[in-house]
């Protein structure tokens, strides 16, 4: 089965130099490549106008197509809005803010920038401040209603007041026992 003195591997190619067939050659005759070559023109030209005519009938379709009326029933872009208070970042987070405070320029801005900042400002650092800043306000001087009067008072001061009267304390009793 298995000879041990065959020095040939299974995978070799034997050598077949010595075998000469004159009939069997290349022939050069018959692939023209003129015709190879007109043929991958055409097929490229074609390719090329058929885009075009898609494109040209895309543009047809887009110009026939008209924006349907917004109903009467959809939301405004302000009522699409989350309730407040709304997270920072989010559409119309700062909406209020930037009505009634002005953003600090820093000194290497121009005053293109500057004037853009007041106008709407982006930061999202200067959003956060501004809202510390207007609790801050509410903490120390007590709410304020819509027409800026206030309607209660400090928390500092609430909690002297309560201080003062003493706060109310309630009996315990013990844990299982009977009334």
């Amino acid at each position: 089965m298995n000879n041990s003195n065959d020095k040939s591997h299974v995978t070799e190619t034997p050598d077949v130099s010595y075998i000469k067939n004159v009939d069997v050659t290349h022939e050069t005759g018959e692939v023209h490549i003129g015709g190879v070559v007109r043929f991958a023109i055409a097929l490229f030209v074609l390719l090329a106008a058929s885009c075009l005519l898609m494109w040209g009938m895309f543009d047809l379709l887009a110009s026939r197509t008209t924006e349907p009326k917004r109903s009467p029933m959809a939301f405004t872009d302000k009522e699409r809005l989350p309730p407040e208070p709304r997270l920072q970042g989010a559409p119309g987070f700062a909406e209020g803010l930037g009505k009634t405070a002005t953003p600090e320029p820093t000194e290497q801005e121009g005053p293109a920038i500057r004037a853009h900042q007041a106008e709407a400002p982006k930061s999202p650092l200067w959003e956060i401040n501004e809202v510390r800043e207007q609790w801050s306000k509410t903490l120390k001087n007590g709410p304020v209603d819509q027409n800026g009067q206030p309607y209660g008072m400090p928390i500092e001061k609430a909690k002297e007041e309560i201080l003062k009267q003493g706060l109310p304390a309630r009996g315990q009793k013990a844990v299982g026992s009977r009334q």
